[in-house]
């Protein structure tokens, strides 16, 4: 662990699976209440004079992207050995972590200056709130991290960073690269298995907790900081919808709807997790997709022929197993896949369903796995009546030959973020957030460093 700038070990330690064996390969350090307190203390003592010194904060974020960049080749492999995306989407995932970092680094927030009443000048500043709990997932650890940690510090404030137990060994290696960069007590890097997150988020020396996850824990996470009125970044996932229009050309649309259902084996808050098409085109997009999803390489992600590699972690191999054997015996259709791979490790056959509808849980829930539903629609109306019937409002899509009128369906999408024929395309500086249970708050460019600052507003008078 990383606590006030040192590395720190501990006496209890816990099991790291490899989702590509289902066997143990490692021990991460399983952080205490001693250790949190210390961890929490120490990001409370550094936020005095981190928060006084924008220059040095920006100076300290570049020199992390650059030790990101250089770590890749050695946090690469960690991360695939845990986490079991192919080793070049990991190294992928280490390079996005940098650019956030480097990103932040070249982002400075002006104060807001407005006229007021009688003359005066009105100047709003952005001051940090304080330490900050981020605890990040563990589909994209490294760069989640990176993108909750980064725009806290850049900010002013400091941060105390867990990681997922089912993948901790890359972001507390994280840790030990940026060790000599941030002034110590910056960025502590905690580990742990259950309660950790609880006791985190529940920690009275925490003022804002940063969190992606499910929206059944992002309720007890806000649960939790509510008695000591935390401030809140919530990020929940998605069910988000892809409606194809029957203007679309099928062969045209498919590869990309594909990559955006299955990269990083389905296992995205963003990706597309269920498709709407027209009568006339289902068929015709069932097999596309199956053709691919049958192409697909499935393996290990250190072998360089992998393209999908397994489920990330034992429970959620086994909701993606339910929720498709609830499909098929409900009525739909496995066109590909359907049933596990019959190797060790976690792996699931990349599975379009044909013939799904509203009232499968693979539908009306978030799946989070190599598994897509592809649902008939009659018309466009009926098309945005089923997208936007969820709990749910991350991300949507649209697809088809017109893009004005794809944009048009768009717009009526119920959600933070859509796409015209594509999906899950997202610079560093534009907001993202959710509505409804998809979370509270929104990350991304200045939006993501004010929601870790709260307003201070001066009036000065007329000279």
């Amino acid at each position: 662990m990383l606590i006030g700038g040192a590395l720190t070990a501990s006496p209890r330690t816990f099991g790291v699976v490899d989702p590509a064996t289902g066997e143990e390969f490692d021990r991460a350090p399983d952080c205490d209440g001693t250790a949190l307190d210390a961890a929490v203390r120490a990001a409370n003592d550094a936020w005095p004079d981190w928060r006084a010194d924008a220059g040095a904060r920006r100076a300290c974020l570049a020199e992390a992207a650059a030790a990101l960049r250089e770590a890749a080749g050695a946090l690469a492999p960690i991360l695939t050995a845990e986490q079991g995306k192919p080793l070049r989407d990991a190294e992928t995932e280490v390079a996005r972590a940098a650019a956030r970092f480097q990103h932040l680094a070249d982002l400075e927030i002006a104060p807001d200056v407005m006229p007021g009443s009688g003359g005066e000048r009105v100047e709003v500043y952005w001051r940090p709130v304080g330490p900050v709990a981020a605890i990040a997932p563990w589909n994209f650890p490294l760069q989640l991290g990176a993108a909750k940690a980064a725009p806290a510090l850049a900010a002013g404030c400091t941060v105390v960073l867990k990681p997922s137990p089912h993948t901790p060994l890359a972001t507390l290696a994280m840790g030990r690269v940026l060790a000599g960069i941030f002034p110590p007590g910056v960025l502590n890097v905690v580990a742990g298995t259950d309660p950790l997150g609880e006791r985190l988020a529940a920690h009275p020396g925490i003022r804002k907790i940063n969190f992606t996850g499910s929206a059944a824990t992002g309720r007890h996470v806000a649960a939790t900081a509510a008695p000591d009125l935390k401030r809140l970044t919530l990020e929940l996932g998605g069910n988000d919808a892809a409606i194809v229009l029957d203007d679309a050309d099928v062969d045209t649309v498919a590869d990309g709807l594909f990559w955006s259902a299955f990269a990083n084996c389905g296992q995205i808050c963003m990706a597309v997790k269920r498709v709407y098409a027209p009568a006339a085109l289902h068929d015709d997009l069932v097999g596309a997709l199956a053709e691919r999803a049958a192409k697909a390489v499935v393996g290990d992600g250190r072998d360089p022929a992998t393209q999908i590699g397994p489920i990330a972690n034992r429970p959620q191999y086994e909701r993606v197993r339910g929720l498709v054997a609830e499909a098929l015996a409900a009525g739909a259709r496995a066109a590909a896949g359907g049933a596990p791979l019959d190797r060790p490790g976690f792996f699931f056959a990349p599975t379009v369903l044909a013939g799904a509808e509203a009232g499968m849980r693979i539908v009306d829930e978030e799946q989070f796995g190599p598994a897509l539903p592809v649902v008939r629609y009659r018309d466009v109306d009926e098309a945005i009546a089923l997208a936007n019937a969820t709990p749910y409002g991350l991300c949507g899509s649209v697809w088809g030959a017109d893009a004005g009128r794809a944009a048009a369906v768009a717009a009526r999408l119920d959600c933070g973020t859509a796409w015209v024929n594509g999906h899950m395309r997202m610079s560093l500086d534009e907001p993202f957030g959710g509505t409804k249970h998809s979370g509270l708050g929104v990350s991304g460019g200045p939006w993501g460093v004010r929601a870790h600052c709260e307003p201070f507003v001066l009036h000065v008078p007329a000279p």
